[in-house]
C-alpha cells in the first residue's frame, strides 16, 4: 500500500493509517508481518505501541534524541548503579571503582515483556572489582513499559536490530536508484494536484 501527501504532512499520521488500512484490506498480509522498518521520520511512542500491542509486529524505528533536558543517561528504576541513554544503551557501574560499562544484550522474554540484559563481566569475561556484591551481578529485566520508545521488543542496542534496519537502508537505495532514473530527483513540479 502507498499514499500521496502533502510534504507538510507528518510521516508518523500516513503510518497509522496504512496500518489501519491493512488491518481493512489485507489482514492476512498483516498477521504474517513480523517486522516494520522505518526511519526516524517514524519515531512515534503511539506508533511502536500499535506495532506491538495491537498487531505484534516489532518495530524497527529509529529514533531521535527527544531528551529536551540535556541528559545523556538516565537512572533505570531503583537499581542505583544501571544506567541507559536514549539509543536504547544499558549501563552498570562498578560499586567498587565507578567504572561504566555497556550491558550485553539478552534476549526478548515474551512471557515477561521484557528485555533481559546481561552482566559484562559474566557475559565478556571482564574483570570486575565489585562483581560480589553487585545487584546486577545476574543480570536484569527492564520491562519494555519503562519507555516503549526506547525498550522495543528487538533490542535497539543488539545485533539482531542493526541487521533489520539495514534492510531498510538497502530498499532506500534502490528506491533512490529509480528516483535517478526516471528523474523524479530533478523534478520542477510542485503540489499534490500538479
Amino acid at each position: 500500500m502507498y499514499s500521496v501527501t502533502k510534504a507538510s504532512e507528518s510521516d508518523v499520521n500516513d503510518g497509522h493509517r496504512l496500518l489501519e488500512q491493512m488491518e481493512e484490506r489485507q489482514t492476512e498480509i498483516l498477521k504474517q508481518t513480523d517486522i516494520l522498518t522505518a526511519d526516524r521520520a517514524y519515531d512515534n511512542t503511539k506508533l511502536i505501541v500499535k506495532c506491538w500491542d495491537e498487531y505484534s509486529i516489532k518495530p524497527v524505528i529509529d529514533i531521535r534524541n527527544m531528551w529536551q533536558d540535556g541528559e545523556q543517561t538516565r537512572m533505570l528504576r531503583d537499581l542505583g548503579n544501571v544506567t541507559y541513554n536514549y539509543k536504547g544503551q544499558v549501563y552498570c557501574y562498578c560499586p567498587v571503582t565507578g567504572k561504566e560499562r555497556e550491558m550485553a544484550c539478552g534476549r526478548y522474554e515474551k512471557d515477561r515483556n521484557t528485555l533481559k540484559k546481561r552482566c559484562p563481566a559474566k557475559q565478556y569475561g571482564i574483570t570486575c572489582e565489585g562483581q560480589a556484591q553487585c545487584p546486577v551481578a545476574q543480570g536484569i529485566r527492564i520491562p519494555l513499559s519503562e519507555d516503549h520508545r526506547i525498550f522495543t521488543p528487538i533490542d535497539r542496542a543488539s545485533y539482531k536490530w542493526k541487521r533489520e534496519y539495514n534492510k531498510r537502508t538497502a530498499v532506500e537505495r534502490v528506491n533512490s536508484r529509480l528516483d535517478v532514473m526516471f528523474g523524479f530527483e530533478r523534478h520542477t513540479i510542485r503540489g499534490l494536484k500538479k
